[in-house]
């Protein structure tokens, strides 16, 4: 598919199937974002691709940690400013009310974060999750090189056919996930990125994005 085609449908899929993703179309998609920009070409990021028995304990034991509502590791970054205001907080509400009517738990759930923590630690489902670390001495410019590296590699896995769900909820089990990979203290947990082939016959969501009038200004065109 052409780059446009990637674009438009990548999406956050949260379900998926228990067919396995080939090391070799892993390697492919991953040497081929090797190429995304960086800045001074530090390439700051470091990934570990975790699958089977490995991916397997890593889910038992988040998702027992997620299930006795334990609140999970301290943030080493904060995933949202403390104070949201419109319009951010306005998207993020809209978006919110959609994945979780389409994960059929309800707003006024009690056990609402429990149930979310607990899809989650499971990583709906994929047979792959890719984590993401970068080293603890990188500042501002490099984790933005790593999210430009990510949305690469998310976009490669779809020329491949594949779909993904990035997790930044992993970072609240930071200390389990770094058990299971082997890294070490000098490096820090950016996200998770769920891989697979999306399950059939579940909802699909698909969030709507701000109209370009709001986001992009156009000078001296």
């Amino acid at each position: 598919m052409d780059v446009y085609e990637a674009v438009d449908s990548r999406r956050a899929v949260r379900a998926f199937s228990d067919e396995p993703v080939s090391k070799e179309l892993l390697e492919r998609a991953l040497a081929a974002a090797a190429r995304a920009p960086s800045s001074g070409n530090l390439q700051p990021w470091h990934v570990y691709v975790v699958t089977g028995e490995p991916l397997a304990e890593l889910k038992r034991r988040a998702t027992a940690r997620a299930l006795t509502r334990d609140p999970g590791d301290e943030r080493e970054y904060p995933m949202y400013p403390a104070e949201l205001t419109s319009p951010y907080v306005d998207r993020f509400s809209a978006a919110a009310a959609q994945r979780y009517n389409a994960l059929g738990i309800q707003r006024d759930d009690p056990d609402r974060p429990m149930k979310i923590a607990a899809l989650n630690s499971e990583a709906f489902g994929a047979p792959v999750v890719l984590f993401c670390y970068l080293d603890r001495r990188m500042g501002p410019g490099q984790w933005g090189d790593a999210g430009m590296y990510l949305q690469t590699v998310m976009l490669q896995l779809r020329a491949e056919g594949v779909h993904s769900c990035p997790q930044v909820m992993w970072t609240m089990y930071r200390k389990t996930v770094s058990r299971i990979v082997g890294a070490d203290d000098g490096l820090v947990l950016f996200c998770g990125v769920a891989v697979g082939f999306e399950k059939e016959g579940v909802p699909r969501l698909r969030t709507g994005r701000a109209d370009i009038t709001e986001t992009v200004s156009f000078i001296g065109v």
